[in-house]
C-alpha cells in the first residue's frame, strides 16, 4: 500500500540510506553553524536559540495552529483553538474507557508546544497517576526523576509541576531532549525509560547509527508505556513493555503478553466489565519499526516529520514538527516524484481503510464488554456459568481490547505500517467475535436471554462523560469534526 516509484526501484535509494546514514533522496542536507557556546545541562530553549536561531524560530512555530483542511483524521487544532474530542469521534471508546480519566476526557493532541499545557488543562482524573504523567512531556523530567527519586512517581501531578521553574512549567519538548549542547549530536535524555527498554532488548545506544538515532530520540516519547502500581494503587514506576521484543520486532503480541503477565501493570478497572487492565498509549515507534516499508528503506522519523527546509541561505531540519500532510507532502517529495495531491489521496485511502476496520474492532469489543456486564449482573443474582467458557471468553476479550486500543492510540491512523495495522485490527475483530460467541453460548446455557442486537448504551457513556467534562471546562468548545457521533450512533 506504500507507493514505490522509479527513484526507489532498483535499490539505489535504499543503498545510499545505509551508506550515508541520512535520508539519501534529500537533495540538500541541513547545515550547522554554532555561533555561541551552550552551557552544559541548559534547558532554556532561548539560550540554544542564540546558537541556532533558524531551528529555534521553527521550533517556536509549533505554538501556531496547523493549516486547516490538510489532514482528514488528525486535525490538530486551528485558529479557533478548538479541542477535538476522541470520545465524540469514536463513541465506543467512551464505553471501553469508562472507569478512569480516559473515559472522561481523551483529546487529539495539539502538538509539541502544548504537551504540558494540554495536561494542565485536562480533567484532573487524567493525571491521577501523579508526577509520572510528566515523563514524556517536559524536558525537566530526567532532572526531576533523578533528584526526587520515588517521590517523582508518587506525588500529586501539580506538586511535581511546581518543582519546575515557574517560567517553564508549560514548556514542552525542548532542544536538550534530543541534542548534546557540546556538539549538537543526538542523544537520549531519558535513560530511565527508553535507555532501560533498549537495554532489555540488547540494544547498545552507542552502537546506533546517526540515522537510527533520528528515530530513537523520537521514541523517547512516541511509544507506549506502563505505569506500575503499588498494592494501594499508587504509581511507583514507568517502563516500556518491550522485554520480550527485539529491535525492529516490537510486536503487539509481545506487548500484550507483557501487560497481561504482570499484575503490577493493571492501572485501572474497566467499569463495564469490572476487569483490571493495563493501557496502551501512542505506540508510533512500535508500529513503524515493525518491518514497515519505510523502516526497511532506512527512513527515520525525522526524514518525514522534520525534512530539510530552506531558511534564507541555509538549509536546516524543519523543527516545526508535524504531519507531512500539514506541509503539503514536502517530505515525501524527497523520494516520490508523484504530485502532492496524488500522494495525499494515497495516504487518506490507507487511513480510510484503517478507520473502517478500527470501528468494526472497537464496536465488536464493546459488544463483548456489554455481554460480560450482563453476565456479571446475572451472576450477582445467583446464576452460575460454565467457568471454562467464561475464562476463554475473557481471554479472547482481552486480546481484542488491547489490539483495538493499540491502533486507536497510534497517531498515524495506520499509515506508519498499513499491513500491520490492518492485521492487528483484523485479529481484534476475530478475537472479539470469538468472545461474543462464547458469552452468548454461556448465557444461553444458564438460561439468560440475550437479544440479537446488543444495546451498547453509547449515548449514556458519551453524555455522562460530557457532563463531567463540561462542568470542569465550560469555556472550551468540543468538536466532532467527522460527524461520527451522528453517523454511527443512530444505527447502533
Amino acid at each position: 500500500m506504500i507507493i514505490m516509484n522509479k527513484k526507489m526501484a532498483g535499490g539505489m535509494c535504499f543503498l545510499l540510506v545505509l551508506v550515508t546514514a541520512t535520508w539519501a533522496c534529500s537533495s540538500e542536507k541541513p547545515q550547522q553553524e554554532q555561533k555561541v557556546s551552550i552551557p552544559e545541562n541548559t534547558i532554556d530553549p532561548a539560550i540554544w536559540g542564540k546558537a541556532y536561531p533558524e531551528q529555534y524560530e521553527l521550533w517556536r512555530q509549533t505554538e501556531e495552529p496547523t493549516p486547516a483542511g490538510k489532514s482528514k483524521y488528525k486535525v490538530g487544532f486551528d485558529a479557533d483553538n478548538i479541542t477535538y474530542d476522541k470520545l465524540s469521534m469514536y463513541p465506543y471508546m467512551a464505553l471501553l474507557f469508562n472507569g478512569w480519566g480516559f473515559g472522561i476526557e481523551y483529546n487529539e493532541p495539539r502538538g509539541h508546544a502544548y504537551m504540558v499545557k494540554d495536561q494542565l488543562e485536562i480533567d484532573a482524573k487524567r493525571v491521577g497517576a501523579g508526577g509520572v504523567c510528566l515523563t514524556c512531556k517536559t524536558p525537566y523530567a530526567p532532572v526531576l526523576e533523578e533528584k526526587m527519586g520515588q517521590d517523582y512517581y508518587m506525588l500529586p501531578f501539580r506538586e511535581v509541576v511546581n518543582r519546575m521553574p515557574e517560567e517553564h512549567r508549560e514548556l514542552g519538548v525542548a532542544c536538550i531532549d534530543c541534542h548534546s549542547s557540546k556538539d549538537m549530536t543526538l542523544k537520549l535524555s531519558r535513560d530511565f525509560t527508553l535507555g532501560k527498554a533498549l537495554d532489555s532488548m540488547g540494544v547498545k545506544t552507542e552502537e546506533l547509527t546517526h540515522q537510527q538515532m533520528r528515530s530513537v530520540v523520537c521514541a523517547q516519547c512516541h511509544v507506549t508505556y506502563n505505569i506500575t502500581k503499588t498494592a494501594e494503587g499508587k504509581s511507583n514506576g514507568i517502563y516500556y513493555p518491550w522485554q520480550t521484543s527485539k529491535w525492529g520486532n516490537i510486536s503487539i503480541e509481545n506487548i500484550i503478553e507483557k501487560i497481561r503477565s504482570d499484575p503490577d501493570n493493571k492501572e485501572w478497572t474497566q467499569a463495564v466489565t469490572g476487569f483490571k487492565l493495563g493501557f496502551i498509549r501512542h505506540p508510533e515507534f512500535e508500529l513503524y519499526s515493525y518491518n514497515s516499508t519505510h523502516w526497511q528503506a532506512g527512513a527515520s522519523c525525522a526524514d518525514c516529520h522534520m525534512p530539510s527546509i530552506k531558511v534564507g541561505e541555509k538549509t536546516v531540519s524543519d523543527h516545526r514538527v508535524m504531519s507531512p500532510l500539514k506541509a503539503d507532502l514536502r517530505a515525501c517529495e524527497q523520494c516520490h516524484d508523484q504530485d502532492a495531491e496524488f500522494l495525499k489521496q494515497r495516504v487518506i485511502s490507507i487511513q480510510d481503510h484503517t478507520v473502517s476496520l478500527m470501528l468494526r474492532a472497537g464496536y465488536a469489543t464493546a459488544t463483548a464488554a456489554k455481554l460480560f456486564e450482563a453476565a456479571h449482573k446475572a451472576q450477582a443474582q445467583g446464576t452460575e456459568f460454565n467457568k471454562e467458557f467464561y475464562e476463554r471468553a475473557k481471554d479472547f476479550y482481552l486480546e481484542a481490547f488491547y489490539r483495538q486500543l493499540f491502533i486507536g492510540a497510534e497517531n498515524s491512523v495506520g499509515f506508519h505500517n498499513p499491513p500491520e495495522a490492518l492485521r492487528i485490527l483484523g485479529d481484534a475483530v476475530a478475537f472479539a467475535g470469538k468472545s461474543e460467541a462464547l458469552l452468548r453460548q454461556m448465557l444461553a446455557q444458564a438460561g439468560v436471554k440475550v437479544p440479537m442486537d446488543i444495546d451498547l448504551e453509547l449515548i449514556k457513556y458519551v453524555d455522562e462523560r460530557g457532563e463531567k467534562k463540561l462542568k470542569a471546562k465550560p469555556e472550551q468548545e468540543i468538536k466532532d469534526p467527522f460527524g461520527l457521533q451522528q453517523r454511527f450512533l443512530p444505527a447502533l
